[in-house]
């Protein structure tokens, strides 16, 4: 099946038929890539792996918070710095140009961090901008930067300001341009865990919104208030779709908005009433277009944290429909009901999640791919067909990596590399990885490859895959801790060698 051991994958997907049985999870501490003391970052390109007859080379170093990579005609690359990281960590957002040199220029900066993802159409730079900040009542934002770095709002106001942001954006062959918009908790009901993002004491009414109307079963949690630290017997009810504190009854209903939470959406380049694509995705955090020109999104997937906790369930790859239709986000997994307690129950309990809506506005399609548990499949985007680089069609993720252990518990590190799938065959090989018998990030390695890929793009003539790489992030009980100035633009190219594709 693949060029080499699927270790990771292996190791989460395995969990309910092996370690659950010999009862090593229950008892075994978290041991994720970020749970380790990072050195110093370190940068060594022959410590990556890769299939035979490709090589990896470092473009530009010492970037803060990377996030997207796209191209201008010439074929200069440019990369976003997200100015914001979890952890709480602000920086000054940026659109920079990589020099010939690996040194950067600056092209734009500005405010409404994260900066997520970049792409390039006609002349001008797209940006997500995710509006953690919420300043001056605002959310998130798609902005069109001219090459003189000019900034014109496309659509702003977005439901950004919880655990997840706006991400993005990509320009379809239709020319509209589309992006994710993410969900403001775990799985739709605000708890504690979102006062230690940071999020609920500045925002405290702020609550996931659905793209058209939905029915509650009227299923309620109790949890300690962090707003009311001066008493600590104070105990918050808080509903689903409601701001923290507020229970909900059966049959109630919540309204539907076009500037919703967990959702694709799209915008004319030019600016205007956006539209929504697909809803009732947790974080639809990459979107690509298939050389066919179908549009495929990778989601985040659920944590094992908050009032409504999941265990279990890997990161997704959708190929979107249109249409407005809903994937399944808060009740379903992919296809698959979350109230199957042998898949997302907690360990040794028999109770899965209960469902939250009283009705489904459809049955959620059935995806292309589950991907790992936790690793944060982020970034995508399709190999060039019969091009120079090879694997034609096929689509190139980024992962990123645990978190663990603030989403929950693992017991050897996820992600950390680039996947390929093929979406055809709905089948997952390892492409980029770091070397050794263990996974996880180089400083947890002690190595000098890859950290946390965020991010990928083709070059506009397919010869190379960039690969973005957010840098060091440790990750304790307190929460995540980012580095600045460890990130890297990460290039690979196909040596002259014939590579068979189903290697």
């Amino acid at each position: 099946m693949s060029w080499r051991c699927r270790r990771h994958l292996a190791a989460a997907l395995a969990l309910p038929a092996t370690l659950l049985l010999s009862g090593c999870f229950a008892i075994s501490p978290s041991a994720g890539g970020g749970q380790t003391k990072a050195g110093a970052r370190r940068v060594k390109p022959a410590d990556v792996a890769l299939p035979q007859g490709y090589r990896i080379e470092a473009v530009a170093r010492g970037l803060t918070f990377p996030t997207g990579v796209a191209f201008d005609e010439g074929g200069r690359a440019y990369v976003t710095e997200a100015g914001y990281c979890y952890g709480e960590k602000w920086t000054t957002p940026r659109l920079l140009r990589v020099e010939d040199d690996g040194t950067t220029t600056v092209v734009a900066t500005g405010d409404n961090p994260p900066w997520n993802g970049v792409d390039f159409h006609n002349g001008a730079f797209y940006v997500a901008q995710g509006g953690a900040t919420g300043a001056d009542g605002g959310g998130g934002r798609i902005v069109r930067i001219a090459p003189d770095g000019a900034q014109t709002v496309l659509v702003d106001n977005l439901p950004s300001l919880g655990d997840h942001h706006t991400n993005g954006p990509r320009v379809g062959r239709d020319g509209w341009v589309y992006f994710g918009q993410g969900t403001a908790t775990n799985s739709a009901v605000v708890g504690a865990d979102n006062f230690r993002f940071g999020w609920l004491k500045r925002h405290p009414q702020f609550h996931d919104i659905p793209a058209k109307d939905i029915t509650l079963a009227g299923a309620n949690f109790t949890t300690d208030n962090p707003l009311t630290t001066g008493d600590k017997d104070d105990r918050a009810v808080t509903g689903a779709y409601l701001p923290f504190g507020t229970p909900s009854v059966p049959g109630q209903v919540i309204k539907g908005q076009t500037l919703c939470t967990g959702a694709v959406l799209r915008v004319r380049p030019e600016g205007g009433e956006p539209e929504v694509v697909a809803w009732g995705l947790r974080n639809p955090w990459g979107l690509a277009f298939s050389p066919e020109g179908r549009l495929y999104v990778t989601e985040n997937s659920y944590d094992v944290r908050g009032s409504r906790p999941v265990w279990g369930s890997g990161d997704v790859l959708w190929e979107i429909e249109g249409g407005g239709k809903w994937y399944g986000w808060p009740d379903f997994h992919g296809n698959t009901p979350l109230t199957k307690a042998d898949h997302y129950g907690a360990p040794f309990r028999s109770k899965a999640p209960k469902f939250l809506l009283a009705e489904h506005p459809n049955d959620p399609p059935q995806p292309v791919v589950k991907l790992g548990v936790h690793a944060s499949s982020n970034g995508i985007d399709f190999a060039p067909p019969n091009g120079a680089f090879g694997f034609g069609g096929d689509a190139f993720i980024a992962e990123f990596g645990d978190m663990a252990p603030s989403v929950g518990k693992v017991i050897s590190p996820v992600g950390f590399d680039v996947v390929r799938v093929d979406v055809k065959e709905g089948t997952i090989r390892e492409f980029a990885s770091n070397k050794g018998a263990k996974n996880g990030p180089a400083s947890r390695l002690k190595r000098g490859g890859l950290e946390r890929p965020t991010a990928v793009r083709f070059s506009p003539d397919g010869s190379a895959l960039y690969v973005v790489d957010f840098g060091v992030m440790t990750v304790d009980k307190g929460g995540a801790h980012p580095r600045e100035r460890t990130g890297v633009l990460w290039r690979i190219t196909r040596e002259g060698a014939q590579h068979e594709a189903n290697q």
